[in-house]
């Protein structure tokens, strides 16, 4: 099995998932599974099937969980030396060259990533574009909207 990346913050992250889904959301479907069959006729019961389907994805999810948690490399941005490059886990300032928009990501694992909060996946493009470049770069990615030119402003590891 291969490594996944994920960053300390993320790992963190699927664990209180992993908790929520074991000691709260586990107990509560099977509890209403429960209350489900004591109403009869299982056959005809909306209740019980909803409850039972809701229950296959909490326990695929705990599974799926577990084994990305397994195979997890924990990677503490914080603590990187990497001579100013951008690699997994920095926070980079960008601007793009073309309209002169500034703008920020932290480039993380494909579980983690999340653009509302500006954090995107190790696998896209403009992720893939400024790995192992530096402050000042002019880097060329190819985004849904036609090629773009940006310039690294700032590398962070936090």
């Amino acid at each position: 099995m291969s490594t996944i990346p994920l960053t300390k913050l993320g790992a963190q992250l699927l664990k209180e998932e992993l908790q929520r889904l074991k000691h709260v959301e586990r107990p509560a479907v099977i509890n209403a599974i429960s209350e489900a069959r004591a109403q009869g006729d299982l056959s005809e019961n909306a209740e019980y099937d909803a409850a039972k389907e809701k229950q296959g994805f909490i326990e695929g999810r705990i599974q799926d969980l577990e084994s990305k948690l397994a195979a997890a490399q924990i990677i503490d941005p914080a603590s990187l030396d990497v001579n100013g490059q951008v690699v997994f886990g920095a926070t980079v300032d960008l601007e793009d060259l073309e309209n002169g928009t500034k703008f920020t990501y932290q480039i993380v694992g494909d579980d983690e990533a999340d653009i509302a909060v500006n954090k995107i996946s190790i696998s896209s493009p403009i992720a893939r574009a400024l790995i192992s470049k530096e402050e000042g770069d002019v880097v060329k990615v190819q985004a849904p909207g036609g090629n773009r030119e940006v310039e690294i402003l700032a590398v962070r590891y936090i």
